[in-house]
Protein backbone atom coordinates (compact mmCIF):
# COMPACT_ATOMS: atom_id res chain seq x y z
CA UNK A 1 0.00 0.00 0.00
CA UNK A 2 3.19 2.80 0.94
CA UNK A 3 4.30 1.80 -2.85
CA UNK A 4 0.62 2.70 -4.55
CA UNK A 5 0.73 5.60 -2.42
CA UNK A 6 4.11 6.80 -4.02
CA UNK A 7 2.68 6.04 -7.53
CA UNK A 8 -0.31 8.21 -7.58
CA UNK A 9 -0.57 12.28 -8.62
CA UNK A 10 -1.18 14.53 -5.36
CA UNK A 11 -1.22 18.26 -5.73
CA UNK A 12 1.50 19.01 -3.88
CA UNK A 13 4.01 22.36 -3.72
CA UNK A 14 7.36 23.24 -2.93
CA UNK A 15 9.67 20.40 -1.05
CA UNK A 16 11.84 23.53 0.17
CA UNK A 17 11.75 25.63 2.89
CA UNK A 18 14.54 27.99 1.46
CA UNK A 19 14.94 30.74 -0.38
CA UNK A 20 16.82 30.08 -4.20
CA UNK A 21 18.85 33.08 -4.72
CA UNK A 22 19.68 34.25 -8.24
CA UNK A 23 23.08 35.34 -9.00
CA UNK A 24 24.39 37.62 -11.57
CA UNK A 25 28.08 36.53 -12.59
CA UNK A 26 30.53 37.83 -15.04
CA UNK A 27 33.44 36.02 -17.17
CA UNK A 28 36.39 37.17 -18.54
CA UNK A 29 37.46 34.37 -21.57
CA UNK A 30 40.61 36.21 -22.77
CA UNK A 31 42.59 33.83 -21.65
CA UNK A 32 41.02 30.45 -21.87
CA UNK A 33 42.54 28.46 -23.67
CA UNK A 34 41.34 25.68 -26.40
CA UNK A 35 42.69 22.83 -24.40
CA UNK A 36 41.34 24.10 -21.02
CA UNK A 37 42.00 21.08 -19.14
CA UNK A 38 46.23 20.48 -20.02
CA UNK A 39 47.22 17.90 -21.84
CA UNK A 40 43.35 16.33 -22.25
CA UNK A 41 42.37 17.73 -26.00
CA UNK A 42 39.06 15.20 -25.69
CA UNK A 43 38.17 16.09 -22.62
CA UNK A 44 38.43 19.89 -23.04
CA UNK A 45 36.70 19.72 -26.29
CA UNK A 46 33.91 17.28 -25.03
CA UNK A 47 33.24 19.26 -21.91
CA UNK A 48 32.78 22.52 -23.61
CA UNK A 49 30.18 21.25 -25.92
CA UNK A 50 27.75 21.86 -23.26
CA UNK A 51 27.77 25.63 -23.93
CA UNK A 52 26.45 24.63 -27.20
CA UNK A 53 23.85 22.95 -26.28
CA UNK A 54 22.42 24.57 -22.75
CA UNK A 55 21.42 28.10 -23.94
CA UNK A 56 18.72 27.30 -25.92
CA UNK A 57 17.17 25.04 -24.13
CA UNK A 58 17.22 27.05 -20.35
CA UNK A 59 15.78 29.68 -22.38
CA UNK A 60 13.01 26.90 -22.96
CA UNK A 61 12.86 26.62 -19.67
CA UNK A 62 11.97 29.22 -19.00
CA UNK A 63 9.58 30.38 -21.49
CA UNK A 64 7.55 27.19 -20.50
CA UNK A 65 7.64 28.01 -16.76
CA UNK A 66 6.54 32.10 -17.23
CA UNK A 67 3.88 30.33 -19.51
CA UNK A 68 2.59 27.71 -16.46
CA UNK A 69 3.38 30.01 -13.50
CA UNK A 70 -0.36 31.14 -13.54
CA UNK A 71 -1.34 27.55 -12.69
CA UNK A 72 0.68 26.87 -9.68
CA UNK A 73 -1.39 27.25 -6.54
CA UNK A 74 1.36 26.88 -4.23
CA UNK A 75 3.17 30.59 -2.80
CA UNK A 76 6.03 29.20 -2.20
CA UNK A 77 6.61 26.55 -4.91
CA UNK A 78 5.72 30.14 -7.46
CA UNK A 79 8.17 31.67 -5.76
CA UNK A 80 10.67 28.71 -6.08
CA UNK A 81 9.64 28.83 -10.22
CA UNK A 82 10.21 32.54 -10.48
CA UNK A 83 13.82 31.89 -9.07
CA UNK A 84 14.70 29.04 -11.24
CA UNK A 85 13.48 30.99 -13.99
CA UNK A 86 16.13 33.58 -13.11
CA UNK A 87 19.21 31.49 -12.56
CA UNK A 88 18.93 29.76 -15.80
CA UNK A 89 18.13 33.03 -17.55
CA UNK A 90 21.91 33.61 -16.15
CA UNK A 91 22.87 30.04 -17.31
CA UNK A 92 21.58 31.05 -20.65
CA UNK A 93 23.60 34.03 -21.10
CA UNK A 94 27.04 32.92 -19.28
CA UNK A 95 27.44 29.37 -22.02
CA UNK A 96 26.22 32.08 -24.80
CA UNK A 97 29.40 34.49 -23.57
CA UNK A 98 31.52 31.65 -23.75
CA UNK A 99 30.33 30.59 -27.38
CA UNK A 100 30.62 34.26 -28.35
CA UNK A 101 33.97 35.33 -26.59
CA UNK A 102 36.18 31.96 -26.11
CA UNK A 103 34.66 29.19 -29.09
CA UNK A 104 34.45 31.63 -31.74
CA UNK A 105 36.84 33.96 -30.62
CA UNK A 106 38.93 30.59 -31.66
CA UNK A 107 37.86 30.07 -34.55
CA UNK A 108 35.50 27.40 -33.80
CA UNK A 109 32.91 26.85 -36.26
CA UNK A 110 29.53 26.06 -33.75
CA UNK A 111 26.79 27.41 -35.59
CA UNK A 112 25.72 23.83 -36.87
CA UNK A 113 25.35 22.56 -33.38
CA UNK A 114 23.57 25.96 -32.15
CA UNK A 115 20.92 25.53 -35.39
CA UNK A 116 20.45 21.74 -33.82
CA UNK A 117 20.01 22.84 -30.50
CA UNK A 118 17.21 25.84 -31.91
CA UNK A 119 15.30 23.57 -34.36
CA UNK A 120 14.41 21.57 -30.69
CA UNK A 121 13.72 24.03 -28.48
CA UNK A 122 12.25 26.88 -30.51
CA UNK A 123 10.43 24.49 -33.59
CA UNK A 124 10.03 20.43 -32.18
CA UNK A 125 9.52 21.19 -28.65
CA UNK A 126 7.31 24.53 -28.79
CA UNK A 127 4.60 25.43 -27.41
CA UNK A 128 3.28 25.04 -31.26
CA UNK A 129 5.42 22.21 -32.52
CA UNK A 130 6.69 22.87 -35.99
CA UNK A 131 4.47 25.56 -36.14
CA UNK A 132 1.57 23.78 -35.38
CA UNK A 133 -1.47 24.78 -33.14
CA UNK A 134 -1.76 21.85 -30.28
CA UNK A 135 -5.63 21.20 -30.02
CA UNK A 136 -6.88 23.20 -26.25
CA UNK A 137 -7.89 19.54 -25.32
CA UNK A 138 -4.14 18.42 -25.64
CA UNK A 139 -2.44 21.49 -24.41
CA UNK A 140 -2.30 20.88 -20.84
CA UNK A 141 -0.73 17.54 -21.81
CA UNK A 142 1.69 18.92 -23.90
CA UNK A 143 2.88 21.28 -21.18
CA UNK A 144 2.97 18.08 -19.16
CA UNK A 145 5.27 16.14 -21.26
CA UNK A 146 7.56 19.02 -21.39
CA UNK A 147 7.36 19.70 -17.84
CA UNK A 148 8.34 16.11 -17.43
CA UNK A 149 10.84 16.30 -19.91
CA UNK A 150 12.51 19.04 -17.95
CA UNK A 151 12.34 17.40 -14.51
CA UNK A 152 14.03 14.47 -15.98
CA UNK A 153 16.93 16.91 -17.27
CA UNK A 154 17.00 18.63 -13.95
CA UNK A 155 17.81 15.48 -12.11
CA UNK A 156 20.47 15.08 -14.55
CA UNK A 157 22.21 18.01 -14.14
CA UNK A 158 22.10 17.74 -10.02
CA UNK A 159 23.64 14.74 -10.81
CA UNK A 160 26.31 16.49 -13.00
CA UNK A 161 26.03 19.58 -10.96
CA UNK A 162 27.77 17.11 -7.85
CA UNK A 163 30.49 15.75 -10.12
CA UNK A 164 31.42 19.23 -10.88
CA UNK A 165 31.35 20.90 -7.55
CA UNK A 166 33.35 17.59 -5.76
CA UNK A 167 35.27 17.60 -8.17
CA UNK A 168 38.84 18.67 -7.63
CA UNK A 169 41.09 16.56 -10.25
CA UNK A 170 40.51 19.67 -12.70
CA UNK A 171 42.24 22.14 -10.40
CA UNK A 172 45.05 19.29 -9.76
CA UNK A 173 45.77 19.42 -13.75
CA UNK A 174 46.48 22.73 -13.69
CA UNK A 175 42.88 23.65 -15.63
CA UNK A 176 41.68 27.22 -16.46
CA UNK A 177 39.88 28.59 -13.38
CA UNK A 178 37.46 30.34 -15.76
CA UNK A 179 35.97 27.54 -16.87
CA UNK A 180 36.04 25.53 -13.66
CA UNK A 181 34.34 28.47 -12.08
CA UNK A 182 31.65 28.09 -14.87
CA UNK A 183 31.12 25.10 -14.78
CA UNK A 184 31.40 24.89 -10.50
CA UNK A 185 29.00 28.13 -10.49
CA UNK A 186 26.43 26.43 -12.67
CA UNK A 187 26.43 22.96 -11.16
CA UNK A 188 26.04 24.65 -7.92
CA UNK A 189 22.93 26.31 -8.79
CA UNK A 190 21.47 23.15 -10.23
CA UNK A 191 21.97 21.78 -6.36
CA UNK A 192 20.60 24.77 -4.69
CA UNK A 193 17.12 24.67 -7.05
CA UNK A 194 17.19 20.68 -7.72
CA UNK A 195 13.84 20.61 -6.09
CA UNK A 196 11.97 22.77 -8.35
CA UNK A 197 11.41 21.01 -11.67
CA UNK A 198 10.04 17.92 -10.18
CA UNK A 199 7.72 19.88 -7.60
CA UNK A 200 6.06 21.74 -10.42
CA UNK A 201 6.01 18.81 -12.53
CA UNK A 202 3.46 16.84 -10.10
CA UNK A 203 2.04 19.87 -8.65
CA UNK A 204 0.51 20.19 -12.07
CA UNK A 205 -0.13 16.36 -12.62
CA UNK A 206 2.57 14.68 -13.51
CA UNK A 207 2.50 10.87 -12.67
CA UNK A 208 5.18 8.27 -11.74
CA UNK A 209 4.93 6.29 -14.68
CA UNK A 210 5.96 8.63 -17.13
CA UNK A 211 9.21 9.10 -15.52
CA UNK A 212 10.61 5.82 -17.25
CA UNK A 213 10.01 6.64 -21.03
CA UNK A 214 10.80 10.12 -19.89
CA UNK A 215 14.50 8.85 -18.73
CA UNK A 216 14.75 6.58 -21.79
CA UNK A 217 13.92 9.52 -23.77
CA UNK A 218 16.19 12.49 -21.69
CA UNK A 219 18.81 9.64 -21.62
CA UNK A 220 19.34 8.64 -25.14
CA UNK A 221 18.44 12.36 -26.08
CA UNK A 222 21.23 14.05 -24.00
CA UNK A 223 23.88 11.71 -25.03
CA UNK A 224 23.51 11.65 -27.98
CA UNK A 225 23.50 15.45 -28.75
CA UNK A 226 26.65 15.74 -26.46
CA UNK A 227 28.47 13.10 -28.01
CA UNK A 228 27.10 14.67 -31.87
CA UNK A 229 28.09 17.83 -30.79
CA UNK A 230 31.62 17.51 -29.22
CA UNK A 231 32.62 15.32 -32.55
CA UNK A 232 31.54 18.03 -34.76
CA UNK A 233 33.89 20.68 -32.47
CA UNK A 234 36.84 18.47 -32.23
CA UNK A 235 36.90 17.17 -36.27
CA UNK A 236 38.06 20.89 -36.64
CA UNK A 237 41.40 20.24 -34.58
CA UNK A 238 43.84 18.64 -36.51
CA UNK A 239 44.75 16.79 -33.70
CA UNK A 240 41.97 14.56 -34.47
CA UNK A 241 41.99 14.51 -38.17
CA UNK A 242 42.42 11.11 -38.11
CA UNK A 243 39.97 9.96 -36.17
CA UNK A 244 37.02 11.70 -37.87
CA UNK A 245 35.35 12.18 -34.72
CA UNK A 246 31.14 11.39 -35.79
CA UNK A 247 28.23 10.49 -33.79
CA UNK A 248 27.90 7.12 -35.92
CA UNK A 249 31.69 6.07 -35.33
CA UNK A 250 32.56 4.13 -32.71
CA UNK A 251 35.65 6.11 -31.93
CA UNK A 252 34.47 9.16 -30.03
CA UNK A 253 32.66 7.34 -27.83
CA UNK A 254 35.11 4.74 -26.98
CA UNK A 255 37.35 7.19 -25.99
CA UNK A 256 34.85 8.87 -23.54
CA UNK A 257 34.63 5.74 -22.28
CA UNK A 258 38.15 5.49 -21.95
CA UNK A 259 39.02 8.40 -20.90
CA UNK A 260 36.08 8.27 -17.62
CA UNK A 261 37.25 4.39 -17.19
CA UNK A 262 40.82 5.73 -16.24
CA UNK A 263 40.11 9.30 -14.10
CA UNK A 264 36.61 9.56 -13.64
CA UNK A 265 37.10 13.21 -12.63
CA UNK A 266 38.54 14.38 -15.71
CA UNK A 267 35.35 12.81 -17.30
CA UNK A 268 32.82 11.55 -16.15
CA UNK A 269 31.95 7.75 -17.34
CA UNK A 270 29.35 7.11 -19.82
CA UNK A 271 28.09 4.30 -17.63
CA UNK A 272 28.29 6.01 -14.67
CA UNK A 273 26.26 8.83 -15.58
CA UNK A 274 23.12 6.67 -17.17
CA UNK A 275 23.37 4.83 -13.82
CA UNK A 276 22.77 7.94 -11.88
CA UNK A 277 19.11 7.76 -13.59
CA UNK A 278 18.39 5.09 -11.50
CA UNK A 279 17.15 7.28 -8.40
CA UNK A 280 14.65 9.02 -10.33
CA UNK A 281 13.04 5.73 -11.61
CA UNK A 282 12.42 4.68 -7.52
CA UNK A 283 8.82 5.30 -6.67
CA UNK A 284 10.47 7.48 -3.88
CA UNK A 285 12.79 9.25 -5.03
CA UNK A 286 13.15 12.45 -3.51
CA UNK A 287 15.26 15.67 -5.11
CA UNK A 288 16.05 16.81 -1.67
CA UNK A 289 18.21 14.14 -0.78
CA UNK A 290 20.03 14.55 -4.19
CA UNK A 291 22.82 17.03 -3.23
CA UNK A 292 23.76 18.89 0.15
CA UNK A 293 22.24 23.19 -0.08
CA UNK A 294 25.18 24.21 1.95
CA UNK A 295 27.88 22.88 -0.22
CA UNK A 296 26.72 25.00 -2.87
CA UNK A 297 25.54 28.04 -1.44
CA UNK A 298 29.20 27.95 -0.01
CA UNK A 299 30.52 27.88 -3.66
CA UNK A 300 28.30 30.05 -4.92
CA UNK A 301 28.76 32.79 -2.17
CA UNK A 302 32.86 33.19 -3.07
CA UNK A 303 32.69 32.25 -6.71
CA UNK A 304 34.75 34.57 -8.60
CA UNK A 305 32.58 35.39 -11.87
CA UNK A 306 29.68 36.10 -9.06
CA UNK A 307 31.87 38.13 -6.93
CA UNK A 308 33.03 39.96 -10.44
CA UNK A 309 29.33 40.66 -11.24
CA UNK A 310 29.18 42.15 -7.63
CA UNK A 311 32.07 44.34 -8.09
CA UNK A 312 31.27 45.67 -11.65
CA UNK A 313 27.70 46.53 -10.51
CA UNK A 314 28.67 48.64 -7.05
Amino acid sequence: MKLLSFMKNKVLGSSIDYKILPRKVKFDWEKTPVDWIPNQPYASYFINEINNILPAGEFWFCRLYNKVLPEITDEKLKQDVQAFIRQEAMHAVAHTSANKEYLSQRNIDIQRNLDIMDFLFNKALADKPFGKEVPKILDHQWDLFRLGVIATVEHMTCVLGKYALYNKRWEELGADPEMIDLIKWHGSEEIEHRTVAFDLYRHLGGGYIARYYMSVAVIVGVLGLWVDGAAHIMGQDPRFADKKPSLFRPWVWMEWYKIGRQDNQVLPNPIWLVAQQIDYLMPWYDPVKEGNTQDAVNYLNNSPAAKRALQQAA
